[in-house]
């Protein structure tokens, strides 16, 4: 196996089960690893520290996998890695008002690069490193056996594949394709979602909690949900009696799925009017209108994905933030997100003041909202931790 030694000092992160060894790290790599080869680790003075993915075209030179020595890393550690996972799940398997879930969240289940989420009787894949790359056909496999899905599609597109040297994937890995909408349910709603041509893995099962929550507020309100994708937001509002529910997003897909799920919940479609149109623009155009919320929901894309692009993510986030709060009058509340796992949560509370204070308006935290269960984070890898929402009340 190939070696890789890093320079002194540089062991640090790695002893204390950080996933990342950084390529500034490495002093000498004896052998010629290919991309996606699992490697051996040391330290400075020939020490192991860990197994590990090792890649030359990407900033993170190694995404490491495994710190016992001992541990061959082959089939059985694949199998044993993705059953641990999905056994952590094993109660929020069983619920039946549920069954879209995380199954595998990468660096948290030990398994750098590998995204599996259950949509029902299907498993939506993203393979975002090339070690799980070559490991894909063992994986796929393991799937298999744990769970005898109906049929695994492939969902990677994201631009981490790029990163990391490899081109984007869509399409049937195992099985059976699914139909262009499946059915899921979350919390007692159900979804029609597309997971070829769906935004990410095809649903945001990562705002689980969150809308369930936040929904307990919205009986007898008049709610705002902005980029409200599949209506995740609308749908709980609606079903806890909200008096009126504006829905906003981009992209017709989304749209259209949001009126599917509408019907198919049988809600009044009276009382929800869906806009396809340029968030920051419609908020402007309400502005404009005088129009007042009861609840404004904020739910973007990634603003930030990686630290050099936070001055840019902050002036965006400001700027949104404040244009809902001028939709709100006293006692209104906003619930806001950002799903940039280089804004910390002390950064969000920082930005959120500076467009309270540009919005002239006064507001209370009363809510923080996080990622759920099925995305858990690491102590070791806090860069895991990348959904975080405040909810806030405008005195």
């Amino acid at each position: 196996m190939v070696e890789i030694k890093l320079k002194k000092g540089k062991e640090k992160a790695v002893l204390q089960r950080h996933p990342w060894v950084f390529s500034g790290a490495l002093e000498k790599v004896k052998g010629e690893p290919k991309n996606g080869d699992v490697v051996k680790v040391l330290s400075a003075h020939n020490e192991f520290l860990a197994y590990g993915y090792f890649n030359d075209q990407s900033r993170v030179a190694v995404r490491l996998i495994e710190w016992n020595e001992e541990q061959a890393i082959n089939k059985a550690w694949y199998v044993q890695k993705i059953n641990q996972a999905i056994q952590a799940r094993a109660h929020l398997l069983q619920k039946q008002d549920t069954n879209a879930y995380r199954l595998i969240f990468s660096e948290a289940d030990f398994l750098p690069g590998l995204i599996v989420d259950k949509y029902a009787d299907f498993l939506s894949v993203q393979i975002l490193s090339t070690g799980i790359e070559k490991a894909k056909d063992v994986i796929i496999e393991a799937l298999c056996e744990a769970l005898n899905p109906k049929g695994i599609f492939d969902r990677s597109d994201a631009t981490a594949r790029t990163h990391e040297g490899i081109t984007a994937e869509n399409g049937l890995l195992w099985g059976e394709a699914p139909a262009t909408f499946i059915e899921v349910k979350e919390n007692g709603i159900t979804y029609h979602i597309n997971i070829a041509e769906g935004q990410k893995s095809g649903f945001y099962c990562d705002q689980r909690d969150n809308r369930q929550l936040l929904a307990s507020y919205a009986k007898g309100k008049t709610v705002l949900d902005c980029f409200s994708y599949s209506g995740g937001f609308s749908l709980n509002a609606l079903l806890q009696g909200a008096a009126q529910v504006t829905s906003v997003d981009s992209s017709a897909l989304a749209i259209e799925t949001l009126k599917q799920n509408i019907e198919l919940n049988q809600f009044d479609q009276q009382i929800q009017t869906a806009i396809q149109s340029d968030v920051n623009k419609q908020l402007r155009a309400f502005k404009d209108e005088g129009k007042k919320f009861d609840i404004v929901v904020l739910d973007p894309p990634k603003y930030a994905p990686s630290r050099s692009a936070l001055d840019r993510a902050a002036r965006a986030y400001k700027d949104l933030n404040r244009l809902g709060l001028l939709l709100l009058e006293s006692g209104g509340l906003l619930a806001t997100f950002s799903c940039s796992g280089a804004v910390d949560i002390e950064t969000f509370k920082q930005i959120i003041a500076w467009a309270a204070l540009d919005a002239g308006k006064e507001v209370q935290v009363i809510r923080q909202f996080s990622q759920p269960e099925d995305h858990p984070v690491r102590l070791s890898f806090p860069e895991g931790e990348y959904l975080k929402g405040l909810l806030l009340r405008v005195v």
